[in-house]
């Protein structure tokens, strides 16, 4: 079926802030193609919830793509990848220092990248990304230098720029803190039950409530006088 709103690339994890993003994306008029990622990670139950979040707000499209790490192994220190313990019961203060040791190389070059072929291909000119440079400052690939940086780099390497189309990245939660993001993703209609945010699940798929992601997002929920509806 035709759709007379532009296209746009939304990278979707499954979690708080890309489900958000996804919802934003959507109300400000695209056509939304969801982009989820495999890449090795102990938390590979947020797959299924990027699943339920695109039914949910009704994508044009979702892929997942699957990326061998194999070759990696030996260059990958993250805890995402199960190198090292996932870090818990960090109070805010130490989750301000430093680079986190859940920060993945060049996780969001790669993803971006992938976004950026998959624009060219359906013809986007738009990508939007969940990047949040409040609660994960530690991140350098969530700051808006980089995606500024990345955005001109677009605009250089790919054809459909060098012919006059515009390559834009959108990263609308940037400088927001988590609660802002929340109320805004339940004004639009966001199911949060159906998000995931853990960086370290059991094997039923249920958060530690102990990693900086969970304690993040329960604070965030807290704050706002209500439960984290997620398992």
């Amino acid at each position: 079926m035709s759709s007379n709103r532009p296209a746009a690339v939304v990278l979707l994890s499954g979690g708080l802030d890309s489900a958000t993003t996804l919802a934003i994306a959507s109300d400000e008029g695209y056509d939304c193609h969801a982009l989820s990622f495999s890449y090795g990670q102990r938390h590979e139950i947020e797959l299924a919830a990027a699943d339920r979040v695109a039914r949910q707000l009704d994508v044009r499209s979702h892929r997942t793509v699957r990326i061998d790490v194999d070759g990696f192994d030996d260059l990958s220190t993250s805890a995402l990848t199960g190198h090292q313990r996932v870090p818990k019961d960090r109070d805010a203060t130490q989750r301000e220092n430093g680079i986190p040791s859940t920060y993945v190389p060049a996780r969001n070059t790669i993803f971006l990248s992938y976004g950026l072929a998959l624009a060219e291909l359906i013809g986007a000119r738009d990508m939007f990304i969940g990047a949040n440079a409040v609660d994960y400052s530690g991140y350098p690939d969530c700051r808006p230098a980089y995606l500024s940086a990345f955005e001109r780099m677009a605009n250089l390497a790919t054809k459909a720029a060098v012919e006059g189309a515009t390559i834009r990245i959108h990263a609308p939660l940037i400088d927001w803190p988590k609660t802002k993001i929340i109320r805004k993703g339940l004004d639009l209609g966001v199911d949060y039950g159906q998000t995931h945010s853990c960086y370290d699940p059991d094997p039923e798929g249920r958060a530690c409530g102990r990693c900086d992601s969970c304690l993040i997002r329960r604070d965030a929920f807290a704050a706002l006088g209500m439960p984290d509806p997620g398992r």
